[in-house]
């Protein structure tokens, strides 16, 4: 775990890209001569970082990730409250659904199951009128440890649309060789047509009040297409010039970041949002020294009032250790497109929630009563554990989370005997900044109570977090297994009708559980 990531969360969404070394003219869509080199503090120190992990031999890719250490249990009565920076990245759900997909063990080590949890939406309730967000406990039984209960608190927000004369977007576009890879389990599809499928549906989601400029990166980066409004006949100018790309060449990211946020600030939009949408499969070849550089140019950038989102596809040579990095200390979300119908998630229906956002520096505390409560465990966010003073700093950076979503944090406990019921066990208090022009603060707080719920997000979420547990091989998994998941998931045959993602994942763990026996037999 790497303690400098904490600083600066992001939501972000981050995207791959191919292209080709040629301008386009949006007043008069033709393409024009070569891109003006985009020289960085980069270039010249390529290599990969020290302390990736490739996936396993199995998966054929190179896909490198930040390994995680589980956050343990903790005794209330020596330590009862914990704090960490709140968000919504799913991206690490995608990329466990793609190695899964394709036949393959996933490596242990790189699953965040706080992400596997809040792909999902959730029917938590909403705030009232003139809040930001609401947060709500909800207390279950745990399955695979039938001593412990589980506490859900779940964070839904407002439902914000920009009224802004003007939003200033930039996409940045990895234009690179690695971009034009065919995408294992997809037939004749490559990053750069996940790319474009989501980048369509990410335009024809924009108003006339949004302007879009392009920048994109290979050996070189530069200038693709001046800023343009997405009015209609904008719309077709931008989709022409994102049609046109192709892959080539290596990868000069930094020099690509550059550019776009250059873009981004020359055209920045008083009170309006203003965001680079990276689009990459995280290949950005850079050394330990300049990675550092990269993290200090990110980390100022943010704040600059320009938001960073972050959409990676592409298992082949797919950098999420990278794409972590950015997403934890830019202003933004992460997310990963594995499919045609991710594009339409990420980029169609969850759009306003990407583009969006309506806190920022979120961050969570929960203190658990020693009279009450044993021991407990945050499960999941072991990236994102903050201090006590990091928490109680309004200058310290943390999550930014986007309009009308759930966001979901999870914890183990165990009661000490004989508690009363409906007795505390415990509070939750989120903090956050409100993204207006002052910044003015924001809280949302909850009560957590020894009342048994059967509310079905909460048996749901049980069943996403022991299968996280088995993909990790957690030391805290207990009693899970994929029988035990697939039973409860078959008690909730309703809940499940209701959401295409829920039932694909019940598709998910049998797909898991067949490759472990599978590898059983063999």
């Amino acid at each position: 775990m790497k303690k400098k990531f904490f600083a600066g969360i992001a939501l972000a969404a981050a995207f791959a890209f191919a292209g080709c070394g040629a301008s386009f003219n949006g007043a008069d869509g033709e393409w024009g001569g070569s891109m003006a080199p985009g020289d960085s503090w980069m270039e010249s120190e390529f290599g990969t970082t020290s302390d990736s992990k490739p996936d396993s031999p199995e998966s054929g890719g190179n896909y490198q990730y930040d390994s995680i250490v589980e956050t343990n249990f903790h005794t209330a009565a020596e330590e009862n409250s914990i704090y960490f920076s709140l968000d919504r990245n799913t991206a690490n759900y995608s990329q466990v659904r793609s190695q899964l997909n394709m036949g393959n063990s996933v490596a242990a080590d790189s699953v965040r199951i706080e992400e596997l949890i809040n792909y999902f939406s959730y029917d938590y309730p909403a705030p009232q009128e003139g809040e930001v967000m609401a947060a709500t406990a909800y207390l279950t039984d745990c399955p695979w440890e039938p001593s412990h209960k589980l506490v859900t608190v779940g964070v839904k927000t407002e439902e914000k649309v920009l009224t802004a004369e003007r939003n200033n977007y930039v996409f940045l576009i990895d234009v690179s060789g690695s971009m034009g890879a065919r995408v294992r389990g997809l037939e004749g599809i490559s990053c750069l047509d996940l790319v474009k499928t989501g980048v369509e549906k990410l335009v024809r989601g924009l108003g006339d009040n949004d302007a879009v400029a392009i920048a994109t990166y290979a050996g070189q980066a530069g200038q693709l297409l001046e800023p343009t409004m997405a009015t209609e006949a904008g719309k077709q100018t931008i989709l022409r010039a994102v049609e046109g790309l192709t892959a080539y060449g290596s990868t000069n990211g930094s020099g690509g970041l550059e550019v776009a946020y250059d873009l981004a600030e020359r055209h920045f939009s008083e009170n309006g949002n203003n965001r680079v949408i990276l689009l990459s499969d995280g290949d950005f070849n850079v050394g330990l020294q300049s990675s550092d550089k990269l993290l200090e140019f990110i980390q100022e950038k943010a704040k600059t009032g320009v938001y960073l989102s972050v959409l990676g596809v592409g298992m082949g040579n797919m950098r999420d250790d990278f794409m972590q990095t950015l997403a934890l200390n830019g202003n933004g979300n992460y997310a990963y497109i594995d499919t045609p119908t991710e594009a339409e998630k990420v980029m169609g229906e969850e759009l306003n929630g990407m583009l969006v956002a309506v806190a920022k520096d979120a961050k969570a505390g929960v203190t658990f009563s020693e009279e009450t409560v044993e021991k407990y465990r945050l499960i999941g966010y072991d990236m994102k554990i903050m201090s006590e003073d990091d928490f109680n700093n309004e200058q310290k950076d943390a999550g930014e989370i986007g309009s009308n979503l759930c966001v979901t944090a999870l914890f183990e406990v165990e009661l000490k005997e004989d508690v009363a019921e409906e007795a505390l066990l415990g509070n939750v208090e989120i903090r956050f900044k409100n993204t207006d022009a002052e910044e003015t603060a924001g809280s949302a707080t909850a009560e957590i109570r020894n009342i048994l719920s059967q509310n079905e997000d909460a048996l749901f979420i049980s069943c996403v977090a022991e299968f996280g547990l088995l993909l990790r091989n957690s030391a805290h998994k207990g009693n899970a297994s994929y029988d035990a998941v697939l039973s409860r998931l078959a008690d909730l045959p309703a809940y499940l009708a209701r959401d295409v993602y829920k039932t694909e994942f019940k598709t998910l763990v049998e797909k898991a559980k067949g490759i472990v026996e599978l590898k059983i037999k063999n």
